[in-house]
């Protein structure tokens, strides 16, 4: 009688044996952070009673605008423009499309890292004729070392829960069987940072408003792992 190698390997058996218990915990940290970027919402707005003076009015100031967050050089990491329209607008009253003015809008967003920027530089733009500020949205980047530390705290908090049942029990840790993130095998969508913070636009009269005075939010970072481990048999 012949046996096929994949006959001839031992079935896993999922809770252990007597010969070689199983322990099987999870191990989570939870940590707090300094933001690492700051991400502000610029929308430029413009009317005119022709799509030419809307249009020649947005231009105007989204260059404005982009000169402005332009003069902060490295302060700012990333600039982008994003939505853009011209949208007519219908008289109320009278028969007929008829058309009273058209809205321009224009939508920039920018990276910051140098925070002792962002509460003057917020303030000027807010200081702009029909431009709104909205942010700041404080956040870590993908590839920061925080995730990575709550990772490794995880990890750590795992092996150390294992010894611990290991020693109520009067015996140690013999090896790992397995060690895996929270929702390995079923991913979960990624849900959006809430915002740190609304700023709306400011029109100041006079002399040059005050630097806004911003105190970035705390991030917080959870890292879940499931840690499976046989240990030697107890005498009980």
């Amino acid at each position: 009688m012949t046996i096929s190698s994949e006959e001839a390997q031992p079935t896993a058996v999922p809770y252990g044996t007597p010969d070689a218990p199983r322990i099987a915990v999870r191990g989570e940290a939870h940590l707090e952070f300094d933001p690492e970027t700051a991400r502000i919402g610029v929308t430029v707005l413009a009317r005119g009673k022709d799509r030419r003076a809307a249009l020649d009015d947005l231009t105007r100031r989204n260059t404005t605008v982009l000169d402005l967050l332009k003069t902060y050089g490295e302060a700012v990491e990333r600039l982008e423009t994003g939505a853009f329209s011209i949208t007519p607008e219908l008289k109320e009253k009278g028969r007929g499309e008829r058309i009273q003015a058209y809205h321009g809008r224009v939508h920039i967003t920018a990276d910051l890292t140098d925070f002792t920027a962002l509460g003057e530089l917020t303030t000027r733009l807010a200081d702009l004729d029909l431009t709104r500020v909205d942010g700041p949205w404080w956040s870590l980047r993908p590839d920061s070392p925080a995730h990575r530390k709550a990772r490794q705290k995880a990890v750590k908090e795992a092996v150390q829960r294992a010894r611990e049942y290991a020693e109520a029990l009067g015996t140690t840790l013999a090896a790992l069987v397995e060690l895996a993130d929270i929702g390995a095998e079923a991913p979960q969508p990624l849900h959006p940072n809430a915002p740190g913070g609304l700023m709306r636009s400011v029109q100041a009269k006079g002399a040059d408003a005050a630097p806004l005075d911003l105190e970035p939010q705390r991030q917080r970072v959870h890292a879940q792992v499931n840690a499976r481990f046989t240990m030697h048999p107890p005498r009980l």
